[in-house]
């Protein structure tokens, strides 16, 4: 499915720089850490508080110019725009930035107008002052006076459990997007959009005349999800993702499933779609490995996008 990368839902990936700080339990056993660990020495010398970031090569910034440039040969193949995922070892909106580097982030992508680039963010309360930052420092004057990400931007925030779907989506949601996404990896836990809390019902029905018990999911275009891979992954309980599925099935919302991570429940097949979500002993999780545990739901794979 991907073209230059080993992610199952991006063509590209490119990082603008490196390095990030751990922000919530999603980040636990962060593997771009780990990575960062591996290439400088056994530490992780551009992560955790007061840890530069480091900007990558000018060769690597020319590459999304050359996907850009392709654009028709890749179109004639596949039948779609090409999708970029951005900044797979860092954050863009993290603060401990150099906002110059995120306006030249900023400035590339308006001159890749054929891309789609996805910005995944675990740091999503940060994001419109930062597009405001960014338009003053780019003298954007439209986007100064209606601050909103560019028409060829989709804008993910990552969401592993209830407690972050309740905190962060209303912002998620708030953001001026073309299109937004949950990344909902590792799920570490069950999450229901059924009568969401930051929905306002009344304010829906006065609108519509009718809420739908899945109103939480209007405005979100796409889900991923998926469990955690490394070597100390938390395991996933299967009805976790088979609800989220479901929910999307509801809504009309296209759902895209990973991977399993690193363990394999017993009642993966779908012979116990009704048992409860908690894990018990007759329930525990193998471990098996990454791609032993692959990625089929109930016996297929998901792989859906937006149109």
């Amino acid at each position: 499915m991907s073209e230059n990368s080993k992610i199952e839902w991006t063509d590209h990936t490119f990082n603008p720089w490196e390095g990030c700080q751990k922000v919530g339990p999603g980040c636990d056993h962060c593997y771009a850490e780990t990575r960062n660990a591996r290439f400088s020495g056994g530490t992780a010398i551009n992560w955790g508080p007061g840890a530069p970031r480091r900007r990558t090569s000018p060769a690597n910034w020319r590459k999304p110019l050359a996907w850009n440039a392709a654009h028709d040969e890749f179109f004639a193949v596949h039948g779609r725009r090409q999708r970029v995922f951005c900044a797979s070892l860092a954050d863009v909106f993290d603060k401990a930035v150099d906002p110059t580097w995120r306006r030249d982030l900023f400035d590339l992508i308006a001159k890749t107008p054929n891309l789609d680039w996805l910005l995944l963010t675990k740091r999503i309360g940060n994001v419109m002052q930062m597009i405001s930052e960014t338009a003053q420092y780019r003298f954007d004057l439209q986007c100064i006076e209606s601050p909103r990400l560019p028409d060829n931007v989709w804008l993910g925030a990552t969401v592993v459990n209830q407690a972050e779907a309740d905190r962060d989506i209303p912002k998620l949601l708030a953001v001026p997007a073309r299109g937004r996404f949950l990344s909902m990896e590792p799920l570490l836990g069950p999450v229901t959009f059924r009568w969401a809390s930051w929905v306002d019902h009344d304010a829906v029905c006065k609108r519509d005349g009718k809420v739908n018990h899945l109103e939480g999911l209007r405005g979100i275009h796409w889900i991923i999800a998926g469990g955690e891979s490394g070597r100390d992954a938390r395991a996933m309980h299967p009805d976790w993702a088979r609800e989220i599925r479901d929910q999307c099935a509801a809504a009309g919302v296209p759902f895209l499933f990973k991977q399993w991570g690193e363990w394999l429940g017993q009642h993966q097949d779908g012979s116990h779609e009704h048992d409860p979500v908690e894990l018990n002993a007759t329930d525990a999780p193998i471990r098996v490995g990454k791609r032993a545990a692959g990625r089929l739901l109930d016996g297929r794979t998901h792989d859906d996008f937006p149109k």
